[in-house]
């Protein structure tokens, strides 16, 4: 039953790293840029709604304040990153990214400080006992967060006029453009779409383990990335299955091997997928963003 439990956890957790790397999937495999900027949206979220509800916000407005946030600062990258820079070489945008990572978190630690801070509970039980096993309502919630909006960004991109003109965008912009695809109108609702799931991530983690600080999204990001890479590059369905792939590992490492394995193990099982089967397991040889 232990064993079960741990599956379970691995599970849940997966279901964040599944949003974080849909996130990423969607700016790679659609617009060829690695957008370093999702563990500073991914803080931002939690950060932004801990700080309302500690200045006596209710719930909801606090939640809703948090995303939007989110979203707000991926419309600054897109403007001031992707836009400005989309004709330079793919390193420019790239850089000006992880510059707004560090502005981000910069920001946060002028407004909060350094220290961590404890994200206040929901409710007062906060799990749910099914016998022996027990599942948090938060993780549940992560989970199921996670499969309702990758079904949600699924149907998007596949049976929707925007979708389409996304997809358009991905094979190539210039052909969008001619084809009568409004390339400056639908790029920035990629980047709501990437900031809205980033930033829910960022809130359901500060949830389930009831902290938050300036430095949350950095682990929380390259895990995403590694979910994306074993999953295939631009791959929304790789993507989900290796957050949950990188959540089980995660778990699993530590009920077995320690908490000091933990990175060992994640980035161990990474490096032995891009020996062994380099385009990942839903991958092709492909260009990523003709995958999505």
């Amino acid at each position: 039953m232990l064993l079960v439990q741990q599956i379970t956890n691995g599970l849940m957790l997966g279901g964040i790293y599944v949003l974080i790397a849909v996130a990423f999937t969607l700016a790679i495999g659609i617009l060829n840029f690695l957008n370093f900027s999702v563990p500073g949206i991914f803080m931002l979220g939690a950060v932004i709604t801990w700080r309302l509800l500690e200045a006596g916000w209710s719930w909801i407005p606090s939640i809703a304040a948090g995303l939007a946030v989110g979203i707000v600062a991926s419309l600054i990258v897109e403007r001031f990153t992707y836009r400005l820079m989309k004709g330079s070489d793919h390193e420019i945008p790239l850089v000006s990214s992880v510059g707004f990572l560090i502005l981000f978190e910069n920001l946060v630690v002028i407004g909060i400080g350094s220290d961590q801070q404890q994200f206040p509970q929901i409710v007062s039980d906060f799990n749910i006992r099914i016998g022996e096993l027990i599942l948090g309502i938060g993780q549940l919630m992560s989970l199921g967060t996670a499969i309702v909006l990758v079904f949600a960004v699924t149907y998007l991109m596949k049976k929707t006029q925007i979708g389409r003109g996304i997809r358009a965008i991905g094979e190539s912009a210039e052909t969008a453009t001619i084809l009568g695809v409004e390339v400056h109108r639908i790029v920035p609702v990629l980047f709501i779409v990437t900031g809205l799931l980033t930033a829910l991530a960022g809130l359901l983690f500060a949830i389930n383990y009831q902290q938050v600080s300036w430095s949350m999204g950095e682990e929380v990001g390259l895990k995403g990335i590694a979910a994306m890479v074993i999953g295939g590059m631009g791959n929304i369905s790789g993507a989900v299955i290796g957050g949950l792939l990188i959540g089980l590992t995660e778990v699993l490492s530590i009920y077995f091997l320690g908490a000091d394995m933990v990175d060992i193990s994640v980035y161990g099982l990474l490096l032995v997928l891009l020996v062994f089967w380099p385009q990942g397991i839903l991958g092709s040889t492909s260009a990523p963003r003709e995958k999505l």
